[in-house]
């Protein structure tokens, strides 16, 4: 049977090696090489089970691949014992060369242990002498291959025979046994004198040993030049675009280099990331940027960090990020500016200015204007005035956010919920017997006990509403709990004694009190979800005026439902329209194509209806005002034909065709270019009129891009070098705006972790 083996491995592997040789490797000699070495493999395994020759237990076939191409080129065979690579073209030749003559150092030495330190080693007490050797190799196949399943594996299982067995009755005076995975046959007990803890210890020195014997290693995985550099290079843009999320210090961590290790990559050092690299990476970035930029006619500046997010975080570090919005839809990323703290108008007018004669020299007029989340009265305003072609818009993304502030502190509704959820919230938490009783109930319904969430005194005192939603929503979502609690016997026994118990208590069985809270945590949601839509879709310009119709309209249905008073809600909302308002809102909504109403003849028409009479006066000023003196009667006249003519209606309709969005599932318009590119081609009439729908309809109106975070300020510190932070910033931003990624790293991981909770 071994014979008949032999005849057939010989066969299989015959020419083995001729493919293995060959020097133009293809892809019909790749499979070729790959079928032999399955056969090799088919032989070995059944060998293994105890029908083939004995040596396959010690012998293994390897596949060798082309270090360029990556594609198998030739069969070899490795010795288990020592690691040594024998060509695969007469197995049982090598056998009896490298086995059977005393070739291998350690196939001698199998059934024995390495090495016979006699101080130390003793025979095991009451042991079985040990079986006696058979040497003809053809009746042995069977404990050879027990020998290579328990003590040939790879070095790095640290399974290789024990080197002494101690006497534990020299230390310990008792008999001690342990039972030891993988020991040879021959060593059923090994006893030592640090007990099971000292196996590890005995293998590693063991696995030293046979290191120092056959200083050979097992080959791995092997790469070329060009797919390792490949490879690093893809890690680096990783690490740069994780925007701080991931160290440099992180590289050199040993779980990580065993990784590269085991994968064929070399291993790295954040140095080596942080120097030349890095530099190459910023220059690739930066000349990128620098092209498209120059591709525009014109462009806008988007300024956004200016707004401290944090109101009580006066002298903390805050990160102003400047990106570039281009009429094509692209937004690039220019600089970031470090502040500490509130800054003067003066300071942020002249960043701003700065970043403009940056990009575009003394030809300023390619600079429409500026997008910023804060300073529209002074700095936005200012240069404004100074420069007569800029349309410089404070954010909607922040108008919306501080409409909820506005409602804190001027509607009475808003005050009076705050402060009996502030009332309730502290007594339950600081009186001992009620946050007892509080978190029984807790435990009972929903599973976990904790404290209500309660703002600071100084969020308290300046109305900083974030922090009381969050308290909001927690009243809201133990109210069961609440209500139990207020008829448990041990509040009973609190309210005798405390009247703030009896208060609280009262507050909480009234369903009024229930009804406010529903309704103020269901206005603040409601904004807030139109908040994260506009930060989501960064919408332009003449979107703006449909948004906040379209909040007077939530409002309403919302004051409907809760029976609440229209005027206070609507004064607010007002309020804060006018601040926020542009003349740029009214023009490019009568300018923008998407936005032009089809009338009872077919025509495509401007909404002018949809306007006020003095928003209608703000179209006429803010067109003759960015246009020549000379143009401005033309543009006039230009506009009077628009509004009675309008739009062919077969470009209206182009224009204003939509698809569905495969991610969200809403309808979008889908060419959102086109708005602009109709009048630089078709609409070529309007020679004034033309000029400023082109530089208007494409402005942002949020300055919302690149989403910093809360790992990225560990590259802003005074210990970090700045045009190291300058940048890496620039890397991971740049990187994002280019995948259009507005998202934060923190807030995917807490979306993510908050569905495989089931909190979706």
């Amino acid at each position: 049977m071994a014979a008949a083996t032999d005849t057939t491995t010989q066969t299989v592997a015959a020419g083995m090696e001729l493919a293995g040789d060959a020097s133009a490797p293809d892809e019909a000699a790749a499979k070729a090489v790959t079928k032999r070495y399955d056969g090799l493999v088919m032989v070995r395994t059944k060998a293994i089970k105890g029908k083939g020759a004995w040596y396959w237990a010690h012998l293994e076939p390897i596949l060798v691949n082309n270090t360029d191409t990556g594609i198998p080129k030739a069969v070899k065979l490795r010795c288990n014992l020592c690691d040594a690579i024998f060509s695969a073209s007469n197995p049982s030749r090598t056998a009896s060369e490298h086995l059977k003559r005393g070739t291998c150092p350690n196939f001698s030495n199998l059934s024995k242990p390495v090495s016979s330190p006699s101080p130390i080693s003793t025979s095991l007490p009451n042991s079985a002498p040990p079986p006696p050797s058979h040497h003809n190799p053809r009746k042995r196949s069977s404990s050879s291959a027990a020998a290579a399943a328990s003590g040939s594996a790879p070095a790095s299982s640290y399974s290789v025979p024990p080197q002494g067995v101690l006497d534990p009755t020299r230390f310990c005076g008792g008999e001690l046994t342990y039972a030891v995975p993988g020991v040879l046959t021959q060593q059923p007990h090994l006893m030592l004198s640090g007990g099971k803890d000292d196996l590890g210890a005995l293998a590693m020195l063991e696995d030293s040993v046979k290191k120092l014997k056959s200083p050979k290693t097992s080959p791995g995985p092997t790469l070329g030049k060009t797919q390792v550099d490949s490879a690093l290079d893809f890690l680096a843009d990783w690490v740069y675009e994780s925007c701080g999320s991931v160290s440099f210090s992180s590289l050199e961590h040993p779980k990580f280099r065993a990784f590269l290790n085991q994968v064929g990559l070399p291993a790295v050092s954040g140095r080596e990331f942080t120097g030349s690299r890095l530099d190459a990476k910023f220059e690739e970035a930066k000349a990128e940027s620098e092209a498209r930029i120059r591709d525009a006619m014109f462009f806008q500046i988007a300024s956004d960090g200016w707004k401290i997010k944090n109101a009580g975080g006066l002298g903390e570090d805050n990160l102003v990020n400047l990106t570039v919005n281009l009429p094509n839809g692209t937004s690039l990323y220019r600089r970031a500016v470090f502040v500490g703290g509130a800054v003067p108008s003066k300071y942020t007018e002249e960043v701003l200015w700065e970043t403009i004669t940056s990009i575009c020299g003394n030809a300023v007029q390619q600079c429409v204007g500026i997008v910023a989340d804060r300073f529209k009265v002074k700095a936005l305003r200012n240069l404004e005035s100074q420069n007569h072609w800029m349309v410089n818009l404070c954010c909607q993304f922040q108008g919306f956010t501080n409409l909820i502030k506005d409602f804190s502190r001027e509607l009475r509704l808003f005050k009076a919920v705050t402060e009996n959820c502030y009332k309730l919230a502290s007594f339950v938490n600081n009186k001992s017997q009620v946050r007892s009783s509080f978190q029984k109930y807790q435990s009972q319904k929903y599973g976990y006990t904790g404290l209500l969430r309660v703002p600071s005194m100084q969020d308290y005192e300046m109305l900083n509403f974030g922090p009381v939603y969050v308290m909001v929503e927690d009243i809201l979502s133990s109210r069961p709990a609440l209500e139990l609690v207020v008829l448990d016997e041990s509040y009973t026994l609190v309210s005798m004694e405390d009247p703030m118990a009896r208060e609280v208590a009262e507050m909480i069985g009234h369903e009024r009190f229930w009804n406010e809270l529903r309704a103020v945590h269901s206005l603040v949601k409601l904004i807030k979800d139109m908040a994260q839509e506009i930060e989501k879709e960064r919408p332009l310009v003449g979107k703006c005026l449909p948004l906040w119709d379209g909040l007077r309209a939530e409002v309403k249905i919302w004051c409907s439902s809760n029976h609440i008073d229209e005027g206070p809600v609507e004064k607010v909302i007002e309020k804060r329209f006018k601040k926020n308002y542009h003349p740029a809102w009214a023009a490019a909504f009568i300018l923008d194509p998407v936005y032009l109403i089809r009338d009872n003849s077919g025509k495509y028409l401007p909404p002018f209806n949809l306007l006020t009479p003095e928003q209608e006066k703000d179209v006429d000023k803010l067109i003759t005002r960015l246009v020549s003196r000379e143009e401005a009667h033309i543009a006039l006249m230009e506009l009077m034909k628009w509004r009675t003519e309008g739009l062919d209606p077969v470009y209206a309709r182009a224009v204003q065709m939509k698809e569905r969005d495969p991610v969200s599932g809403k309808m979008r318009i889908a060419n959102p270019q086109s708005s602009r590119l109709v009048w630089e081609t078709y609409l070529t009439e309007f020679k004034s009129l033309g000029k400023v729908a082109v530089r208007l309809i494409f402005l942002h109106a949020t300055s919302c891009g690149f989403k910093s975070s809360g790992s990225l300020m560990r590259w802003v510190s005074p210990r970090v070098n700045m045009d190291k932070a300058q940048k890496l910033i620039f890397i991971a931003a740049h990187s994002k705006l280019e995948r259009r990624d507005f998202s934060c790293n923190e807030d995917k991981d807490a979306e993510l972790l908050a569905l495989e909770n089931g909190f979706d």
